[in-house]
């Protein structure tokens, strides 16, 4: 969430990735550095350990979502 942020704020395009589970989590970050609109994509959780195969079924689905994130920056 933090280095979205910091991304946006030097005026470069960005989408944080987040995990459900660490969502409202960046929801306070966002809050707290006053960047409560960063663009975000909520990632299933956990990825990690769940294999090469599952990872890239995730990134299939969510790189559509990124790029609309990024259109609308």
């Amino acid at each position: 969430m933090r280095d979205g942020i910091n991304t946006a704020k030097r005026g470069l395009p960005s989408v944080a990735l987040v995990t459900e589970d660490f969502w409202p989590q960046g929801n306070f970050t966002a809050d707290s550095l006053g960047m409560p609109q960063v663009p975000r994509v909520k990632l299933p959780h956990p990825l990690a350990g769940t294999g090469q195969e599952h990872l890239r079924a995730v990134a299939k689905t969510m790189v559509p979502l990124i790029v609309e994130q990024l259109k609308n920056d």
